[in-house]
């Protein structure tokens, strides 16, 4: 599963994504391994949530 949402990131383009530091520190962008993670974290939760719910919907339920 990891294996498709690095794919997944890498094809959605995850370098493009930008993130703040955090509160109290100058605006700026994460470090390309940073904004990597949290790319595969919102992709991979998004794929987990649509997942179920097709397999939900396959079963019926």
């Amino acid at each position: 599963m990891s294996c498709l949402v690095i794919a997944a990131s890498v094809l959605l383009g995850a370098s493009t994504a930008l993130a703040a530091q955090g509160p109290g520190v100058e605006a700026g962008s994460a470090s390309p391994l940073t904004q990597l993670v949290m790319a595969i974290l919102v992709y991979g939760a998004s794929a987990l949530i649509i997942g179920a719910g097709l397999i939900g919907a396959l079963r019926g339920h």
